[in-house]
């Protein structure tokens, strides 16, 4: 299926930041057409209640057949590819309205996992092949990140042509004071990560069959 609507989340900030990469980065890609596809972003409100109702009004607005939901994860150096999203929220910081949910679902009768629909390994190769900072992840933690990231999946269950995942971006620069045990990334390394990765899944990039698990 050729990918014309491509749908690119990004968070607003939380836990007194004043900024979030995931939304500078897809703000930046907000209205290119990158292969004949074209790209619109949409800011998810960092808050368990509404992300998921904001999430799927724009998956019915935009009707995408890509769907690249973002997110910051102060503690790593590196673009992560997210794999598995859990039926979880357990949170160790309130949401941006105060919430702190304790081990809930994310949806109650839903299962307790979901896979990425993304090639992962493929796209890991092409931002090492390009010299960013990239990594597979087994965990996109129990945070408003993770529920999205089910959320999407589970919302988009019934249409299993929508490629569909969660990629977690590093601190920026600016941030640095904050996250003092990571190693930030420029946003402009940022914005080309993800406009290579955009650029791979419209030209049908396909997954690699070769080892990437991990052992702790």
């Amino acid at each position: 299926m050729a990918i014309e609507r491509i749908l690119v989340t990004g968070f607003e900030p939380f836990g007194g930041e004043a900024v979030n990469p995931s939304w500078e980065v897809a703000r930046a890609l907000h209205g290119q057409s990158r292969g004949g596809a074209q790209i619109t972003a949409v800011q998810l409100p960092c808050v368990f209640a509404q992300s998921l109702p904001a999430l799927r009004q724009a998956i019915r607005r935009h009707r995408p057949q890509l769907v690249l939901s973002l997110g910051l994860a102060g503690s790593r150096s590196a673009i992560s590819l997210e794999r598995v999203a859990v039926n979880l929220c357990d949170a160790r910081i309130a949401d941006n309205a105060g919430a702190l949910p304790a081990g809930t679902p994310v949806v109650a009768s839903g299962p307790v996992a979901c896979f990425t629909r993304l090639p992962v390994k493929a796209l890991l190769q092409r931002l090492l092949q390009a010299g960013l900072p990239a990594e597979l992840s087994l965990s996109a933690g129990s945070f408003v990140c993770n529920q999205v990231f089910y959320g999407l999946l589970h919302a988009l269950r019934r249409q299993p042509q929508v490629l569909a995942g969660f990629i977690h971006l590093p601190p920026l620069p600016a941030q640095a004071a904050t996250h003092p045990g990571s190693t930030p990334l420029a946003l402009t390394e940022q914005v080309r990560g993800l406009a290579l990765m955009v650029d791979a899944l419209v030209q049908g990039i396909e997954e690699l069959h070769v080892p990437g698990g991990q052992t702790d």
